[in-house]
């Protein structure tokens, strides 16, 4: 299956960026190379990107996208987590802007044998790295119900997390839970129908914390935009397009802490704690896509970007 995923937002994120010649960017969630092409088309002549991703798939089909900007284009197979580490291994100081496109891509829920989507009948895998050691079918057959209504509840926000895990407790009884279909036939007869949601399938939520917890996403989410805003040198930019609320949240709380100058008690007359904003906001509220670019990609209707500048 040929590589194919929609970048979101890319005229905001490149306004956002604003990118110039001679500047050196970083797309720490590479996909196809979506963002990174705009951005190799925006920086010209001689502007550079360094690409990372952690799906071997998505490196080749960037590659291939980007190959004819030869020496403009870094790319590294990693997590955007590590992303000072990366910058650090390859010798590249500050850099002037960064992009984080959070999630999966269009690509991963589509290849059925990736098992992230309900959609296709196939093992549950769900591992955006295929050389990581756990997957979902790892978490569902071996944590307990009290673990698993944990991971439903806080990466998924599914009310029926304690039903949901206590059945799948029960079903592993009589044998593994090792299938997309498995799994979704055990949440449709763990919910009753009165409490199923009406406008997303009963599994969703279900499907995103397991995603959310075999890559560790929100952890990554947090140090991947922290380290970010520590590699821009003055004067960069970070952006950043979160898909849920979770996700969201972790953005705009780390914005709006390094964007906050004193912190100082209200009733301390004089600022004595010293410290000063490390960014300025560039988005007092979340930029969401346009109503054209939704006719055309209504997966992009959940987006947020959010952005800054390093002081």
């Amino acid at each position: 299956m040929e590589f194919l995923h929609t970048s979101v937002m890319p005229r905001e994120v490149i306004e956002y960026l604003g990118c110039r010649d001679g500047r050196v960017y970083v797309d720490g969630t590479l996909g196809g190379g979506g963002h990174a092409l705009e951005i190799l088309r925006s920086s010209g002549p001689s502007g550079r990107v360094i690409g990372i991703d952690l799906d071997d798939e998505a490196i080749k089909a960037a590659s291939k996208t980007l190959s004819a900007y030869g020496d403009r284009v870094t790319l590294v197979k990693g997590n955007f987590r590590d992303l000072k580490t990366i910058l650090s291994g390859l010798g590249a100081g500050p850099v002037d802007g960064v992009v984080l496109d959070l999630g999966v891509s269009s690509y991963q829920f589509e290849s059925p044998e990736r098992g992230f989507s309900f959609r296709f009948e196939a093992g549950l895998d769900m591992r955006m790295d295929r050389s990581g050691k756990v997957t979902a079918r790892d978490l569902v057959n071996t944590l307990d119900a009290r673990e698993l209504k944990r991971i439903f509840r806080e990466y998924g926000e599914e009310r029926e997390a304690g039903r949901i895990a206590r059945a799948i407790e029960k079903a592993r009884e009589s044998k593994p839970v090792e299938t997309t279909g498995d799994l979704v036939r055990i949440v449709l007869d763990a919910v009753p129908r009165r409490f199923q949601p009406k406008n997303i399938h009963p599994a969703t939520r279900v499907f995103q914390a397991l995603r959310i917890a075999v890559n560790d996403e929100l952890v990554s989410v947090e140090k991947g935009v922290n380290g970010g805003i520590e590699s821009l040198k003055a004067g960069g930019r970070m952006a950043v397009i979160s898909f849920h609320s979770l996700e969201d949240r972790i953005v705009k709380t780390a914005f709006r802490e390094s964007s906050a100058g004193c912190v100082c008690p209200p009733r301390v007359p004089i600022c004595v704690c010293g410290r000063q904003p490390a960014t300025r906001l560039l988005t007092r509220k979340a930029v969401t896509p346009s109503d054209e670019e939704l006719a055309a990609n209504p997966r992009a209707r959940s987006a947020k970007l959010r952005a800054v500048e390093k002081l």
